[in-house]
């Protein structure tokens, strides 16, 4: 079965299944750079003809360049152009309160020369504190550089619904939204979905598989919170406390465990095609190091829960963090906000 696409924007087709590129940024164990070319092309070629990125992510907007000139070389240029790349603009938190122009416009030229792209596909910003400085302009800074060719399009990341909507009232709808979205984190479920709806602004979920532990790995094992070193797992074990704990989440892994056996389908899959089945979701962010878990990514698109399977994980399913899209993560005092790196984007 082949990988869904969907139209995201106009002119701008995406896969569903969106390859990530945080855990080649460090902090997720060693990336082998000689053979990371034919990773991300093994993945084009069954069809995740998407890639996500950003500038705060070290060294990987540069990765994803050397790929693009790999697949012209190796596919050709209508290959290239049916390859869609997704990064972002992240400015600084000490640099929030006086950003300019020209500092939006410096940091999406250094993104383009990394990327060797005249026109970025796709820009998602963040901004790490609402009552520091201000997004709308930052956002119409954005606006001006697409009108002058060099992005195609305009998203966000972990926005929550009101500055949607304040988006969208200020003349510049997001093409998309992308949030943390899992079995685990439903909080972008419902109202922040709805409003999202109205100003046709799609999801595109990271967290998924929260960071892998929604997968067979980790069914029937310890608790293993005091051992993490793994950035990823660091953040979403954290997650897993909002849950309930290890046991809640155990039962969870229980039920998805045996869907996935009634579909010969990877735990995972079950977890992943879940939030595809959501209301809103364009796609779903799968982060990798490399191809060796390609094939349990690709029985993604094969598995389709029925009814009486998402009744199940109904039940099954632990309370979750509660509260607006990445209210928890915004508090800098808090466990979620403590463990997130705030001053990347100065390199």
């Amino acid at each position: 079965m082949s990988i869904e696409r969907t139209l995201l924007a106009p002119g701008h087709a995406i896969s569903r299944l969106i390859r990530g590129g945080w855990q080649l940024a460090g902090d997720h164990g060693p990336v082998d750079r000689a053979s990371l070319n034919d990773g991300f092309l093994a993945g084009y070629d069954a069809g995740i003809t998407t890639l996500d990125c950003a500038d705060i992510y070290t060294g990987v907007e540069a990765m994803i360049g050397d790929f693009r000139r790999h697949l012209a070389q190796a596919r050709g240029a209508e290959a290239l152009a049916r390859l869609k790349v997704h990064t972002k603009f992240v400015p600084d938190l000490d640099g929030l309160a006086h950003l300019s122009f020209a500092d939006v416009e410096a940091i999406i030229d250094r993104s383009r020369a990394r990327l060797g792209m005249e026109r970025l596909d796709l820009v998602q910003f963040h901004w790490w504190d609402y009552g520091l400085g201000d997004p709308v302009a930052a956002l119409h800074h954005l606006a001006r550089l697409r009108a002058d060719g060099r992005i195609a399009h305009i998203a966000g990341t972990n926005f929550d619904a009101a500055h949607l909507a304040q988006f969208a009232a200020a003349g510049v709808p997001l093409a998309s939204i992308q949030v943390q979205y899992s079995l685990l984190d439903r909080r972008p479920a419902g109202a922040f979905a709805a409003t999202a709806a109205a100003s046709g602004t799609g999801l595109l979920c990271y967290g998924t598989l929260a960071g892998g532990f929604l997968s067979a790995r980790w069914l029937g094992q310890p608790d293993p919170a005091a051992i993490l070193t793994n950035r990823s797992l660091i953040k979403y074990r954290l997650i897993i406390d909002e849950c309930g704990g290890w046991d809640a989440f155990q039962g969870l892994l229980e039920t998805l465990g045996a869907i996935a056996a009634s579909h010969d389908v990877p735990l995972s899959a079950v977890a992943a095609r879940w939030v595809l089945d959501q209301p809103q979701v364009a796609a779903i962010i799968i982060g990798a190091r490399d191809a060796s878990h390609l094939a349990d990514t690709l029985a993604i698109a094969t598995v389709r829960l029925s009814p009486a399977d998402h009744a199940r994980i109904a039940a099954a399913l632990p309370a979750g963090p509660q509260g607006d899209v990445y209210a928890l993560e915004r508090d800098r005092t808090g466990r979620h906000g403590r463990i997130m790196k705030y001053g990347l984007n100065k390199g």
